[in-house]
């Protein structure tokens, strides 16, 4: 049976990566699957996964009002398409309740397996709308593990610069690269803020 998994991790994790490679295993088998990235992430363009080591796929634009099981059905009944193996999300974690829903009918319904990678916490430690909803309704939940920033200890969380300073405010979404954000363990994500206020005492 079909299952959603949900794949986090923090930044520089290789979660658009492994997108890209999990799709390649699909379809060197002749199989084919469906990529989607939200619009509203802006990084790569919303027709495009793209990772930080170069490799670039093609992906269909998730908009505000989009019905993921009305667009993944839609792809059913094109010529050609006998089935869709599998169903891969990109930036997961800016999606909203409706879409998470809409991608469990996709399993349940559609008896599609449905992948969905992104952050889980943002830079002041809260959860997106989108990683909240996945971590209720995923059926299987997986760490993608990368190094901290600033030791060798495990990144869970995320730091976010401005003009070289960490900086814990400001708007949740706010697309940026390896100049804005840094993974980081717990440790020095609390010892960055520590440094910035004896710095300014």
């Amino acid at each position: 049976m079909a299952q959603l998994y949900y794949k986090y991790g923090t930044m520089n994790s290789g979660k658009s990566f492994e997108i890209i490679k999990v799709a390649h295993n699909y379809e060197e088998q002749g199989k084919q699957v469906l990529i989607f990235s939200p619009s509203f992430s802006a990084r790569d363009g919303a027709e495009l996964v793209g990772s930080r080591v170069g490799f670039e796929r093609a992906a269909i634009p998730i908009n505000e009002d989009t019905d993921l099981y009305e667009s993944v059905q839609s792809y059913l009944t094109l010529p050609g398409t006998k089935r869709i193996n599998c169903v891969l999300i990109d930036e997961a974690q800016f999606l909203k309740k409706h879409h998470i829903l809409a991608l469990t009918r996709v399993v349940d319904e559609l008896n599609i397996p449905v992948m969905a990678f992104g952050l889980k916490n943002d830079f002041q430690n809260q959860l997106f709308e989108g990683s909240y909803n996945l971590l209720v309704q995923a059926d299987k939940i997986e760490e993608i593990k990368t190094i901290c920033w600033n030791c060798d200890r495990k990144a869970t969380m995320v730091i976010r610069f401005l003009d070289g300073e960490p900086v814990n405010t400001g708007d949740q979404i706010q697309i940026g690269g390896n100049e804005d954000y840094k993974p980081v363990c717990r440790r020095c994500y609390y010892q960055a803020f520590r440094d910035v206020e004896t710095t300014t005492d």
